[in-house]
């Protein structure tokens, strides 16, 4: 058994993939806020495609931890020189482990806030990227504006104060770069989020306005917020992940990262501070980052949202095992086919038929072993930003819906912290106490789940929606998720006559 660490690459180079480069020559060029299983999976896998030809070594990664919960991951990485290991899970349970050291330093900002700041202000520090859940970005998903009312936030804008939230120290350092007369970095967010780049920049310079107005325009008119598309399904490494990588080869790896062998990556190509050469590491480089966005967010996230309440409800645990059941594939495509799809124009170089089935074949990989109770977590911030949409764009065309008011009446019905067999669910989600409540009093009040205007805007207000929504958790707390599921797809299998059409429809 070999420890992960510098000294024994050599060593471990016998049984798998290690760094090619000279991590000594690696230098800082970009700061990561979040790092997550996403984060090294992703970026930092492309990274170290980079180093391993001999490319990006001004462009090393130092990972920040703003959480608490980031402690174990500084004490891991720390321990481990920041190498890690990716292990990508084939269908047939082939396993490609890879030592990645595009990582060369992390900073856990709740022990040396300072430190953190100094690294940002450094103008070798050409990038900060963030993977800080859709809910970082503090929207009002009622109003679109920003909401200055979580309290990091409120602490972050007292006058002289320590930061504490990802803008905290983003506008902080992003001041003392003015200050300084050095240029801004480039914020590249990696979130899934509609026009992320947009998304960072209005809500970042929202907040750096109420801190200092003059320092809100200058961010909104100087620094650059690319948008990407990001795309790699990462589970949760468990300790049988762990337990495997020390049994097949020898690797004791306190937190390696296990994902899919499918990875994406779509960037607007808007760094004018310049940026690492990622077109050779397979990333797409593109002008317009719309179109493969809101392929990702409708097709793959939502469609993520479509499998796991239903499929909770239904007995499964695992994202596999609901992608295999033939009925629940069947209602998936339905939803990509006559839903989500007609709400997209044309995506460039993409088969979305192909694309559709490629998703399910992604889903069904039984190794990669994704939980439902990860896709069903944080519901709050997915809903309103990936299928909420969809909805609007079907309602104002004249579309179906029924799919996907079957899928907002089964997270409703999940809300209510109880499976079809009596047991408990954790529900996950920041908004917990307010989702819970509003599940709680649905039986009473059909619609009450809906009148969260934050997270559905007016759709309470729109028959279309709430006729087959209501009808559909009537049918949930019925019958169950799968018989629900029965009628669902013998009614959609009836000659019908097609709506009406929209012109965003294709």
């Amino acid at each position: 058994m070999t420890r992960l660490a510098t000294a024994e690459l050599a060593r471990l180079a016998a049984r798998l993939p290690v760094p090619t480069y000279d991590r000594d020559r690696v230098v800082p060029g970009i700061v990561h806020l979040g790092v997550g299983g996403f984060h090294r999976a992703h970026q930092a896998r492309y990274l170290d495609r980079l180093m391993n030809q001999g490319l990006a070594l001004d462009w090393g990664i130092v990972g920040v931890g703003l959480l608490p919960a980031d402690r174990r991951m500084r004490d891991v990485l720390l321990a481990q020189d920041c190498l890690y290991t990716v292990v990508e899970k084939e269908a047939d349970g082939e396993l490609r482990p890879r030592v990645v050291g595009s990582i060369i330093d992390y900073l856990f900002a709740p022990d040396d806030p300072e430190a953190v700041l100094r690294r940002m202000a450094d103008p070798a520090t050409r990038i900060v990227s963030l993977t800080i859940t859709e809910g970082g970005y503090h929207l009002n998903q009622a109003t679109g504006g920003f909401d200055a009312s979580d309290p990091g936030i409120r602490a972050d804008l007292v006058p002289g104060a320590t930061p504490r939230t990802a803008f905290g120290y983003i506008v902080e350092a992003l001041a003392r770069r003015r200050e300084a007369g050095a240029a801004p970095f480039a914020v590249m967010s990696c979130d899934n989020i509609q026009g992320n780049g947009h998304m960072a920049s209005e809500m970042i310079a929202a907040f750096a306005t109420l801190r200092d107005p003059d320092l809100g325009s200058w961010i909104a008119a100087e620094v650059p917020f690319p948008s990407s598309m990001v795309d790699r399904i990462t589970p949760v490494t468990s300790a049988e992940d762990r337990e495997l990588l020390r049994r097949r080869f020898g690797v004791e790896d306190g937190w390696p990262v296990v994902c899919e062998p499918f990875s994406q990556w779509a960037l607007e190509d808007r760094f004018p501070g310049g940026r690492p050469p990622l077109a050779e590491a397979g990333v797409q480089l593109v002008d317009d980052i719309e179109p493969y966005e809101l392929m990702k967010l409708r097709l793959l996230n939502a469609s993520h949202q479509a499998l796991c309440y239903l499929g909770y409800l239904a007995g499964y645990r695992y994202a596999h095992e609901v992608a295999q059941d033939p009925l629940f594939v069947g209602f998936l495509l339905g939803y990509m086919e006559r839903e989500a799809t007609p709400t997209l124009a044309p995506v460039p170089g993409v088969d979305l038929a192909a694309y559709r089935r490629q998703l399910v074949e992604r889903f069904a990989n039984p190794s990669v072993r994704d939980t439902l109770a990860r896709l069903c977590a944080e519901s709050s911030d997915r809903i309103p930003q990936w299928l909420v949409p969809v909805i609007r764009h079907r309602l104002d065309h004249g579309g179906e819906v029924g799919r996907s008011a079957l899928v907002v009446a089964a997270w409703a019905r999940y809300a209510e912290g109880v499976d079809e067999e009596g047991q408990p669910i954790e529900v996950v989600d920041r908004r917990r106490e307010e989702v819970m409540a509003r599940a709680a009093r649905q039986r009473e009040d059909p619609l009450a789940f809906l009148r969260d205007r934050d997270l559905f805007g007016h759709l309470v207000d729109e028959p279309g929606f709430t006729e087959p929504y209501a009808e559909a958790l009537a049918s949930l707390h019925a019958v169950g998720a799968r018989r629900t599921l029965e009628v669902t797809e013998r009614s959609a299998a009836a000659p019908d006559v097609p709506g009406p059409v929209g012109p965003g429809s294709r």
